[in-house]
């Protein structure tokens, strides 16, 4: 069910969810967040789309706050739309539309709107803050959700992050690296248990989840890691693979396709493993499972990709 309210307050978006919930249709009873999610007007859906299949796994009032930056001639004004039921998935979701001087005041626009004693998460699935902890909504915001790889400068956005890094700030970037992580360090565990001496990670030049998986091995294995990036056009976006030598042999990890990997070891059958790439759904589900800072993200970011940019300009 979809519920329009053009021309609005936050007082009148309050007073129907209040009427929607005495007439049964929703409660906030349940809910164990609120999700705040910024976008530019007219991009709200594939976002709400994939908030309302993470809220089957994490029930959450979802409040969309669709502005365009830099919009101050438009007369200021305010339209909603509450949507429950079917429309919702296991949440409640609630779109404001903000123009002109109502868009410049994000935090008093969700205020009156979020749950009373429950976490709050922001996320910026398109163009992201400088800052994101010092923005409006992410000061209310115990985690912040970017991307970099929808920024203009993807690997430029991953170096600001790391710049400019708060608990509680996290990216997809890294969030697509969960499968990577977990087959490399799966690899790791298998005899013969001999140190790694060199690491290749190759990926597309403007993949910012390429920087942060050897970044993550050069601060975990310390040893060097070489970076092998290609153009679009000569190669899939995103991770290639992953090479570990050791002295009995090299351990390659290769995306043969969309969604499968070719595990090779020494002395062992090559193997094809499910390695999908993740889509905002996935992401936003496995960042809504812990609310407590990322301290391994925090390391990789501020410490890791610094010195892995040191090495490879040394």
């Amino acid at each position: 069910m979809k519920i329009d309210l053009p021309n609005t307050t936050v007082s009148k978006i309050q007073k129907k969810l209040v009427h929607i919930r005495e007439e049964g249709g929703a409660v906030a009873l349940g809910r164990v967040l609120t999700l705040i999610i910024s976008t530019a007007l007219g991009h709200e859906e594939e976002a709400i789309e994939a908030a309302n299949e993470a809220s089957r796994e994490h029930p959450m009032r979802v409040i969309i706050v669709s502005k365009n930056d830099g919009d101050t001639k438009s007369p200021g004004r305010l339209d909603a739309q509450i949507r429950v039921g079917s429309d919702a998935g296991a949440s409640e979701v609630i779109v404001l539309r903000a123009y002109g001087e109502t868009a410049t005041d994000e935090e008093s626009l969700v205020t009156g709107l979020l749950l009373p004693d429950a976490p709050v998460v922001a996320w910026w699935p398109q163009t992201a803050p400088e800052q994101p902890s010092a923005s409006a909504l992410g000061r209310i915001a115990q985690r912040r959700i970017t991307d970099a790889a929808a920024q203009k400068d993807p690997n430029g956005a991953i170096e600001a992050l790391g710049a400019s890094y708060v608990p509680g700030d996290t990216d997809f970037a890294w969030t697509r690296l969960t499968l990577w992580r977990n087959q490399l360090a799966a690899a790791l565990d298998q005899p013969p248990y001999e140190p790694i001496t060199a690491v290749e990670v190759s990926g597309a030049y403007d993949s910012p989840s390429t920087i942060l998986l050897a970044a993550w091995l050069q601060l975990q294995l310390e040893v060097p890691v070489a970076v092998v990036t290609s153009p679009r056009a000569t190669g899939s976006s995103g991770i290639h693979g992953v090479k570990l030598v050791r002295e009995s042999g090299t351990i390659e990890l290769e995306r043969s396709l969309v969604d499968v990997a070719t595990l090779s070891m020494p002395g062992q059958p090559t193997h094809d493993l499910s390695l999908p790439r993740r889509n905002l759904r996935d992401c936003l589900a496995e960042e809504l499972r812990r609310l407590d800072p990322d301290v391994l993200f925090g390391d990789v970011v501020k410490h890791g990709v610094p010195q892995l940019r040191e090495s490879i300009a040394g």
